[in-house]
């Protein structure tokens, strides 16, 4: 089972390596990783996917938890939310067929073509993993050149009331 957990850690040097130090050392893998400065430049919000039952992502947030420079953890996947992925994806195009080929698959599945190449398209696409999968799958045929695509992000729908006293309390005690 896959299980998406978001922690909001503090913003400072090593945070990063401290904790995948720690999930590597406890024999957790880390299936997708992403992180980035959220609207308080103090934070970041790391979001993990592990592979495991219930207990294994138990484990991972209470250990996640006990971290100095961890300010709260939440299983995403346990509530209502919106996930993403983003891949740029180059892919061999020969021909003027294939290449309106290609354009039409990426209109339909609502990406862009970001570069252009002789022999050659660039796309970028975003969206729930299996939509991902599936426009890999159809490019394939086609030769994929290169790829490369960022960690999984996910956001719990509606207000979060837990993660906005968090952030206040955070930027009572920065000031």
């Amino acid at each position: 089972m896959r299980h998406v957990l978001s922690a909001v850690v503090q913003n400072v040097p090593g945070v990063l390596a401290h904790i995948s130090g720690m999930l590597a050392s406890r024999g957790y893998n880390i299936d997708s990783l992403a992180v980035g400065e959220t609207e308080n430049r103090n934070l970041s919000r790391m979001t993990f996917v592990v592979v495991g039952d219930n207990r294994v992502s138990e484990q991972v947030r209470k250990q996640l938890e006990k971290i100095v420079t961890v300010v709260s953890v939440q299983d995403v996947s346990s509530r209502d939310y919106v996930e993403r992925d983003l891949m740029l994806i180059k892919v061999r195009v020969e021909t003027g067929a294939q290449r309106t080929e290609v354009r039409e698959l990426v209109e339909i599945f609502r990406g862009r073509v970001v570069d252009v190449g002789p022999q050659e398209l660039m796309i970028e696409i975003s969206g729930r993993e299996n939509k991902i999968q599936a426009f890999i799958e159809r490019m394939r045929p086609y030769g994929i050149l290169e790829l490369v695509r960022t960690g999984r992000i996910a956001m719990v729908r509606g207000s979060n009331p837990d993660a906005v006293l968090e952030l206040e309390e955070m930027d009572q005690s920065a000031d």
